[in-house]
């Protein structure tokens, strides 16, 4: 996002450090509502934008400057999502949400706000991993809104109505309809899973070419969806199956150059991984881990969408002893 707004204000207003402490918690739910972190940007920026082309006797009367502000931006992400919609039957390829790397700020959660109830919503770590994300991706633009604002943001209905344009009680059937995809998507109750432990496995399998390894660690009925945007080379359909899968990446560790290196990050919260070359992250890696296997995997492969991962946000590099070449630690 860009400097602070300044139009339209005197920097010595005593409210300013009160209005911009709510950038913050604004990105953190603009990223949820549109699975951008540059749209939640300009979302964000376009809702200071507003706030500042008003008179200062008309911010004056407004009792809260925060509920204000979590209400144009989330009309503004609204209306986002609608004309994404139509962006998106012509995006090249399959879309997937821009991921993130390990900053401490996508955290979420409102001071105050009531404790969640576990049987009703999903918690704020889940909010942010990329399978959660998908999963939104499925909505129609008035669920998603209504669910994250009243599931994961503990917004009353009665202010998700005034945001969305409809009746509380239509709200709290866009949330119950939006809670029903969700808990679909949710896998079948297994042990305990070890997520890190199976993707670091997995990249070891990767790299030794070791299809019977890859086998199984993947789930039979796994499936691999890479985001390339037109502006990166990938598979353009997603693949099904464990055993597909395995042999997919096999091959693709034969094409691996010898300048590239494969690293362990966190992804939005759960443990991924990502390919560096040239001193440049070229390809993220996410994993749904389901039990002891991997479910799901996201290859995020769009420049576009990997702006922070090289603009030195994140966390410091991990590296897996004896597994591929080394870069400095600088």
């Amino acid at each position: 996002m860009t400097d602070r707004p300044r139009q339209g204000h005197d920097r010595t207003d005593p409210g300013l450090d009160a209005i911009m402490s709510e950038r913050r918690q604004l990105i953190n739910l603009a990223y949820r509502m549109l699975g951008s972190l540059a749209e939640a940007e300009d979302a964000v920026q376009e809702t200071y934008t507003r706030w500042y082309a008003m008179t200062p006797r008309q911010r004056g009367a407004i009792e809260s400057p925060g509920a204000w502000l979590t209400t144009v931006a989330s009309r503004i992400c609204l209306n986002l999502l609608s004309s994404a919609r139509v962006r998106r039957e012509t995006y090249v390829g399959e879309w997937i949400p821009e991921p993130l790397p390990e900053r401490t700020e996508w955290t979420s959660g409102r001071p105050g706000a009531a404790t969640l109830d576990p049987a009703d919503r999903v918690t704020l770590d889940e909010s942010l991993n990329l399978a959660f994300l998908v999963v939104l991706e499925q909505m129609t633009p008035a669920e998603r809104v209504a669910f994250i604002l009243h599931d994961v943001f503990c917004h009353p209905f009665a202010e998700v109505a005034e945001i969305v344009g409809r009746t509380p009680a239509a709200c709290r059937q866009l949330a119950s309809s939006a809670r029903r995809r969700v808990r679909a998507a949710q896998p079948s109750a297994t042990p305990a899973a070890q997520p890190d432990r199976v993707v670091r496995a997995f990249k070891r399998a990767w790299e030794a070419k070791d299809i019977a390894a890859l086998i199984r660690l993947l789930d039979p009925d796994a499936t691999a969806t890479a985001d390339g945007g037109g502006l990166a080379v990938t598979f353009p359909r997603p693949i099904e199956g464990g055993e597909q899968i395995a042999h997919t990446w096999a091959e693709l560790a034969h094409r691996i150059p010898d300048d590239l290196v494969l690293l362990e990050r966190t992804v939005n919260g759960q443990p991924g991984l990502v390919a560096e070359q040239d001193g440049a992250i070229v390809t993220v890696y996410a994993f749904q881990v389901t039990g002891d296997r991997i479910k799901h995997i996201w290859v995020i492969r769009n420049p576009e969408k990997l702006r922070t991962w090289t603009t030195g946000s994140g966390a410091p590099w991990r590296r897996v002893p004896g597994h591929g070449p080394r870069r400095s630690d600088g």
